[in-house]
């Protein structure tokens, strides 16, 4: 009792002891370790752990002290407590980090004692017990043992050769956690050792043990090992054709472990790995196959399969067969390969997808799992990547793999089917796993084996002995199948497929029942497709679909997922069987009524009831909409964002499909809830609220005209808004068409017009008007443009108006600025060509207006209302930029709108004029008016690319390096993120443009590297290819050159400016980009060592690899970490560098934020697994803690970090 409640005292914090109580508590609990009662033992070991904290140095070190000289007792009673004592103190003892110095002195006495233990190999147990608390003490504390290394090595040694396994193993952990932490020379020593003893093959024992070791400590550092492969890998290649299971079972598992970690050094022996996988995959001596083959055509070798063959196999004990150990590690080294190698996906479907295929009939069960789970592994390898970046991307790669897996997959089914009748559960858990993914591959590849997997699905649903999992994953491939295939594939089989989903529905797991509702509502899809005519009739299957639903919808004590999809799935049924329900179809609609005013089911049933309101089959509705409108109005004060857009939703489709039932009140009370909606606090509400609003001006006129003025007021404050771009505006450039276009309305266009512009209008003359920012002009210019389209009548007298604005001197600029951009907006879709003598000169006149906004949008305007009339403007616009020098730059910011809002069809006559006249202008000495002229010379390429490309090449060899400049700067405007017919011209040839990246001149260089980012951001595919010959020219461009620094003199101060620095920042956001998007290209050690050099470059270059390097922790942690010494020494300089006394402020922030972005890359260093055990992050780590400047900053950026969702990523758009 006495131990128990000192026990309960040590855990206190507030419990102090002076020196003397120290001695006395020490020392009566290591009595107590040797109580003869086992309970009173078990308290005092408990008292250790808190102890430790609590007492000196000397006191922790008599404790391990009589622990140590304990555990070599020769009663086993105590040894085994003080092994626990020892563990636990090991445990309590404060991380090396801490700078605690007792940890380091504790652990050397304990090591001292333990590699003692060890070497005398009188007794296991001791030994035993002693690796153990080794290897604890290495995992955790492996840096600070690091004088003893070492000697601890030279102990482990011997014991690999031990008689007893357990040693060998114990002592193969111990290696594992010391290789972690241990000095490269100390490493070496040890690889060289376990080579050398491979290379004698003393005994097959030890052989197996030296594999173990090696794989062992590969798992553990394996990006140490690689340079050692070379070596390694051959004798374990020798090693696999030995007559003995379990070596060969560890020789692949040792090549499993250097596929996962060293991948780049494995690379080259991947083929013979593979082909030795292969071969033992099918590794059976034991066993034939044949008799089952009987049935099937085809013979996997050709003995006779005889009878008597049965006869003696039950004779034969399989206990003594370990041949399927060879084939599980043979088949989980095939999934490490598969999975880490996405380039070899053809060969794999050569020669690994028939193999593994042909293995489904496996007869071991733990072996057949991973069978199933290699090939697993290759499909989702095949899924094409969804993603924008890849579109158009690699289609050709990944098509070749996608057929080859077509055809393979008549012979997936027949390998399976008969399995889905298969006694064992977790066979038949693989094979719906294999097909639910093989089944997302390739959607609709299973629609002729239909027939085939029928049965096996209605077996695992029904089949009473079933364990629940078995019947949802069966449910989970069934919803996968109904959802890509066609519904005509199933309509034979509808029969058989629905009652047992019916009863599952009626299942009381609720997991069950959830499952089989989902797949319920895709089978009412299946039944009845109003998409498309359908001769298949669905009306005998709704009384089995309907009563169940009904039942599960009804009941109100079910769980909240269930809840859901039971409402869905009626939703669904009423949406596509309505018709057949006759007389249950108003009390059901009740029950949703019920579901919409309970909270918990609210949203759900919003959406179903969308879903039923859209339903080609007329459902009435009528009797819930009386009561239904005013919840749903009463939805739209809520908070929850996703009830607002549903309930949105719901409400736009009822007044589309329910005009004729709604009574004004039920609109009214709707309507006075839309203002507060249209808000620029949330862009997406209110954008949903205002296609509402269209829809009810078209469908209500009347009503509208009660809440225009406060609905209007907050459109108008949105146009006016800087943040409003995109759909918001279309839907409010809509709304403003249909409501001029109501005959009801209150507010006509005059009014209109007068509020959109009112408050440029009232701005005064001197321009005050600098509360509206730009953008707000663009939308309002845009919403006048669309209310004079919708009022054709009207549009003169506005353009006229807009005219005089300009002309008048009194006008401020802001109306001039708004006049033009409206008259550039109504003049790209109508021919303005009445006003047209004047619009030349105002516009010309404009073009010298002090005002640099005036300017932009004049030049804006030209450009559009050329557009508008290309025979009358183009070729005065071509005359204008030949004949007027001064305003070259502006007449070519209306060309370049010309060109890029014309259809194609209507430039082709003026190209060749444009093109002459640009190629004039492409040696301009000013970079601005360059960049313009490439970016029209590459918008016009896309007019007409298979011509105009080629000249576009043909310019790279002419002679100035501007000229090379614009040209290359024109392919870039070429390239899009979305696929265009250039590409694959363009795929042809831009190697050639890429060349430039070893132009002579700098410039040209710099606009070369900024191509190629834009290519490796918005189109991979396109670069892809060409990188082995691209990225030496990239990593020579990350060089600082000491020829381009060059010393300034500033009055008494010199001061150096780097010319190549804008290439060398260049070079280093494309190699950003490549991550992103090559990743799979690139040879990421290579990469890395440019990224090193870039860490000790300029402020500039240095902020950008912080970033990449945070990136680089994330996408692939094993290559950072073979590289973490070296990363580290720069990021430890940046972090601790102080700024000079007296420097100016600027200075001061520039180090901060250098700091702060050096740190985040160290805290996505440290979520690196395993990070912690490298001595160099260990140490960084500490000096961290121990600076309280570095802590601070570390605390703070942890912070951010844990508020921000995603990794941070640089935008390079």
């Amino acid at each position: 009792m006495a131990t128990n409640d000192l026990m309960m005292e040590l855990q206190k914090d507030s419990i102090k002891l002076d020196e003397d109580s120290e001695k006395k508590v020490v020392k009566m609990l290591l009595k107590l370790l040797e109580d003869k009662n086992g309970e009173v033992q078990n308290l005092a070991v408990k008292c250790l752990g808190p102890l430790v904290g609590k007492v000196k140095e000397y006191q922790v070190e008599t404790i391990v002290d009589t622990l140590c000289t304990n555990m070599l007792s020769d009663k086993e009673q105590l040894r085994d407590i003080s092994s626990i004592g020892l563990k636990t103190v090991i445990s309590e003892l404060p991380p090396a980090s801490t700078g605690s110095t007792m940890t380091a002195n504790v652990c050397k006495k304990i090591t001292a004692q333990l590699t003692g233990a060890i070497g005398k190999q009188e007794d296991v147990s001791v030994q035993l017990e002693a690796l153990d608390i080794l290897s604890d003490m290495l995992s955790r504390l492996g840096g600070t043992l690091y004088s003893f290394h070492s000697s601890i090595l030279n102990c482990l040694l011997p014991q690999l050769t031990s008689p007893r396994l357990a040693v060998r193993k114990r002592a193969i952990i111990a290696l594992g956690h010391l290789v972690l932490t241990c000095s490269g020379n100390t490493f070496s020593e040890l690889t060289e050792h376990l080579i050398a003893e491979l290379k004698k093959n003393e005994s097959t024992s030890t052989t197996r043990t030296y594999i173990q070791c090696i794989a062992g400590i590969s798992r553990q550092a394996g990006h140490r090992i690689g340079e050692h492969l070379e070596k390694i890998i051959p004798l374990i290649v020798q090693y696999c054709n030995v007559d003995d299971d379990e070596l060969r079972e560890y020789c692949f598992q040792a090549f499993e472990s250097f596929v996962r970690r060293c991948p780049k050094e494995i690379d080259p022996h991947i083929p013979n790995v593979m082909s030795l996988c292969l071969k033992y995959i099918t590794f059976d001596p034991n066993y034939n196959y044949d008799n089952e083959e009987e049935e099937e055509e085809e013979r996997m070798e050709t003995e006779n399969g005889e009878d008597e063959e049965q006869e003696s196999d039950d004779e034969y004990s399989d206990d003594d067969d370990i041949s399927w150990k060879v084939r599980r590690a043979a088949a989980k080294c095939l999934e490490a390969i598969v999975s880490s190698r996405h380039d070899l996906l053809q060969d794999f479907y050569k020669t690994l997808s028939p193999v593994l295929i042909s293995r489904f009939k496996e007869r071991e069960e733990n072996v057949k799992a991973d069978i199933f789970s290699a090939y697993i592994s290759l499909l989702k390898q095949t899924l094409p990547i969804q993603s924008w970046l890849h579109a158009s991307d690699d289609s050709g790669k990944d098509d070749v793999s996608l057929t080859m897996l077509q055809n393979q997959v008549p012979n997936i089914v027949k390998a399976l089917h008969k399995q889905l009748k298969d006694k064992s559960i977790k066979s038949r858990q693989g094979c719906f796993s294999l097909l639910t993914e093989l089944a997302h591959v390739l959607p609709g590849c299973l629609a002729e084996h239909i027939p085939a997997l029928v049965p096996g699905i209605v077996f695992s649903l029904s089949d009473k002995s079933n364990s629940s999992n078995m019947r949802i994953d069966a449910l989970s491939f069934l919803h996968v199948l109904l959802c890509n295939h066609q519904p005509e594939a199933f309509h034979p089989y509808i029969k058989s497929l629905l009652p047992p989903v019916v009863a599952c529905i009626g299942d009381p797991f609720y997991k069950i029942t959830s499952e089989a509702l989902l797949v319920a509502q895709q089978l009412v899809k299946v039944i009845r497709p109003l998409d498309k005519p359908c001769t298949f009739d669905a009306k005998p299957y709704v009384k089995d679909l309907f009563p169940g639903t009904l039942k599960r919808l009804k009941a109100a004590d079910i769980d909240q997922e269930v809840k859901e999809r039971a409402i869905s799935c009626m939703g669904q049924i009423i949406y596509s069987l309505g018709d057949h329900l006759s007389t249950d179809l108003q009390p059901t609609l009740k029950i949703f009524l019920e579901r919409l005013k309970n909270e918990i089911t609210r949203l759900t049933a919003v959406k179903a009831l969308t879903l039923i309101a859209s339903s080609p089959l007329k459902i009435d509705l009528r009797p819930i909409l009386g009561e239904g409108f005013p919840i749903l109005a009463s939805f739209l004060r809520k908070n929850q964002r996703a009830l607002k857009l549903s309930t949105l939703a719901a409400l736009d489709i009822l007044v589309k499909n329910y005009s004729d039932s709604l009574k004004p009140a039920m609109v009214e009370s709707v309507l006075t809830e839309l203002p507060a909606l249209i808000s620029e606090n949330d862009m997406h509400v209110s954008q949903v609220a205002i296609v509402f609003l269209t829809t009810l001006a078209k469908v209500y006129p009347s009503s509208i005209s009660k809440i225009t003025s406060s609905v209007l007021a907050e459109i108008f404050q949105l146009v006016h808004s800087p943040l409003l771009q995109g759909g918001a505006l279309n839907a409010i450039i809509d709304f403003f068409q249909a409501l001029v276009l109501t005959k009801a309305a209150t507010v006509g266009y005059s009014e209109l017009m007068k509020q959109l512009t009112a408050p440029v209008y009232s701005s005064g003359p001197s321009g005050a008007s600098a509360a509206l920012h730009k953008q707000a002009y663009y939308s309002a210019a845009k919403c006048v443009a669309a209310l004079s389209s919708a009022c054709p009548k009207e549009a003169p007298g506005t353009v006229n108006q807009f005219i005089q604005d300009v002309k008048s001197p009194k006008c401020s600029s802001a109306v001039k600025v708004l006049a033009f951009l409206s008259l550039a907006e109504i003049g790209r879709t109508t021919n303005l060509t009445s006003a047209q003598k004047e619009l030349k000169t105002v516009i010309l006149d404009a073009f010298a207006s002090p005002s640099e906004e005036v300017k932009s949008a004049a030049s804006y305007a030209l450009g559009n209302i050329s557009v508008g009339s290309l025979k009358e403007y183009l070729p005065f616009l071509l005359k204008e930029i030949e004949s007027q020098p001064k305003r070259q730059y502006l007449l070519l910011h209306s060309l370049k709108e010309v060109i890029s809002s014309s259809p194609a069809d209507s430039l082709k006559p003026y190209v060749e004029d444009i093109w002459a006249l640009l190629f004039k202008h492409c040696e301009c000495s000013e970079e601005g008016t360059r960049n313009v002229v490439a970016e029209c010379l590459g918008k016009l390429t896309l007019v007409n690319p298979s011509e105009l490309l080629p000249r576009l090449k043909k310019q790279l060899s002419s002679g100035s390096p501007h000229a090379r400049s614009t040209v290359v700067t024109a392919v870039k405007f070429t390239i899009a993120d979305h696929p265009q017919p250039i590409d694959t011209l363009l795929k042809g040839c831009i190697g050639s443009f890429l060349k430039t990246l070893q132009d002579s001149d700098l410039n040209v260089r710099r606009v070369a590297l900024a191509m190629f980012n834009s290519a490796a951001h918005n189109k991979p595919s396109l670069i892809r290819d060409l990188l082995n010959a691209v990225l030496p020219s990239l990593y020579n461009e990350t060089k600082v050159r000491r020829e381009l620094i060059r010393e300034v003199e500033m009055g008494p101060f010199k001061h150096t400016v780097d010319d190549g620095l804008d290439v060398r920042k260049a070079a280093f956001e494309c190699m950003y980009t490549l991550l992103e998007s090559c990743l799979d290209r690139l040879d990421i050690y290579e990469y890395l060592n440019h990224v090193e050099d870039g860490l000790k470059d300029h402020y500039d270059i240095q902020m950008l690899t912080f970033i990449m390097l945070a990136r680089l922790s994330t996408l692939c942690p094993n290559a950072v970490l073979q590289r973490l010494e070296r990363l580290i020494e720069p990021l430890r300089a940046t972090c601790s560098t102080k700024v000079k006394a007296g420097s100016v402020k600027q200075e001061f922030e520039k180090q901060d934020e250098l700091k702060r972005s050096a740190m985040r890359a160290v805290a996505a260093l440290l979520t690196i697994p395993e990070v912690e055990k490298s001595p160099a992050m260990a140490e960084f780590s500490s000096q961290i803690r121990s600076s309280p400047e570095m802590a601070s900053l570390f605390e703070s950026i942890q912070k951010d970090t844990a508020s921000l969702p995603t990794t941070e990523s640089m935008d390079m758009s």
